[in-house]
C-alpha cells in the first residue's frame, strides 16, 4: 500500500512511516511530494494521504497524527504509548510534554538539514525510531550514570551547581533577555515558540529547554508561558467584560474550550465560575 506526504519531513512525517512499517503494513511504500501536490497524488494513484490538512490521518486538536494513528488501529504497546508524548511534543514544539522531545527535534532537524533525499532520510528515521522503541520498551528506567565513577561526576556538578546558586551568581544575559522578551508579549496573546525565541536570545534551543526552570519559578517554557497566560487570564476576568472567547484569543489560547480546560487545571474553576464569584449578581 502507498502512503503520500509532504516533502523534507522532520519528526510526524517519519514516525509516522516508521509505525506505518513495523506495525500496520511492513510492505508500505512511503511517496513524498510537495504539500500542494500530495492530495492529487493520493487521487491520482490511490495512495493514503497523511500529516496534511483536511485528510483523516492528520493532527486533531493539540495531538498529531502519530497519535492518530495510535488510535486508528487501536495500537496500545506500552512502548508506544510511552513514545507517543515525545513525538507529540517534538511535533508541535510543546517540549513541556515529555523531557525527550526537545532532543527528538534537534536530532530530527539535524538529520533533515544533513540528507537532502528524503528516502534516504526515511531510512535514518528508521533506525531513528528504532532505538527510540528500544529504549521505551527496555531502557526507560535505566540511568546513564550507572559507574560509581560517573554517580562521583554528576554528585561534584551538582554540588557545584548548588554552591553557585548559594553564592547569589546572576543569571545569564539570555535570561535577562528572554524575561524582557516576554514580559513585551504581554500585551498580544503571548504567541512564543521556544524555537522562535531561542533565535532570539541565541542560545541552543536544547540547552534554552533545559536551563530554562532554573532561572524561571522552577517551570518549563511552556508551564511558565501557561501561567503568564491563566495570570492575564484573571486581570481581564476581573476588570473587563470581554466574552471568554475574546479572552481565550488575548491569552493565546487556541479556543474557548481549550481556555476553559486549562484554566481549569490551573485555578481549580472554570472561567465563568470565577467570573460569577468575583462579580455576584
Amino acid at each position: 500500500m502507498q502512503w503520500v506526504t509532504r516533502e523534507r519531513p522532520k519528526i510526524d512525517r517519519l514516525a509516522c512511516p516508521w509505525l506505518i512499517m513495523r506495525f500496520i503494513d511492513p510492505a508500505a511504500e512511503i511517496l513524498y511530494v510537495p504539500a500542494a501536490e500530495v492530495v492529487p497524488t493520493a487521487e491520482r494513484t490511490g495512495a493514503t494521504p497523511f500529516d496534511v490538512p483536511n485528510v483523516e490521518f492528520s493532527h486533531y486538536g493539540p495531538e498529531c497524527t502519530f497519535d492518530y494513528f495510535l488510535k486508528k488501529y487501536a495500537l496500545s504497546d506500552p512502548a508506544l504509548l510511552a513514545m507517543a508524548p515525545i513525538i507529540r511534543g517534538a511535533d508541535t514544539d510543546n517540549h513541556a510534554l515529555a523531557q525527550q522531545a526537545a532532543g527528538l527535534w534537534a536530532i530530527s532537524a539535524g538529520l533533515a538539514h544533513n540528507i537532502p533525499d528524503d528516502q534516504q532520510l526515511l531510512r535514518q528515521g528508521l533506525v531513528l525510531y528504532d532505538a527510540l522503541y528500544t529504549w521505551a520498551r527496555h531502557l526507560q528506567d535505566q540511568p546513564h550514570t550507572q559507574q560509581p565513577e560517573e554517580q562521583l561526576l554528576v554528585q561534584v556538578y551538582t554540588a557545584y551547581l548548588q554552591r553557585t546558586k548559594d553564592r547569589g551568581t546572576p543569571p545569564p544575559a539570555w535570561a535577562t533577555q528572554l524575561r524582557e522578551l516576554i514580559q513585551d508579549h504581554l500585551d498580544t496573546n503571548l504567541s512564543l515558540r521556544l524555537t522562535d525565541v531561542a533565535d532570539t536570545v541565541q542560545v541552543n534551543p536544547t540547552y534554552l529547554s533545559r536551563e530554562f526552570a532554573r532561572h524561571f519559578d522552577n517551570l518549563s517554557f511552556g508551564e511558565y508561558i501557561r501561567k503568564l497566560r491563566i495570570e492575564k487570564a484573571l486581570h481581564l476576568l476581573d476588570t473587563t467584560r470581554y466574552s471568554l472567547a475574546e479572552i481565550a484569543y488575548l491569552t493565546g489560547f487556541s479556543d474557548q474550550s481549550h481556555f476553559t480546560r486549562i484554566f481549569k487545571q490551573h485555578t481549580g474553576q472554570s472561567p465563568s465560575a470565577h467570573r460569577k464569584q468575583q462579580r455576584p449578581t
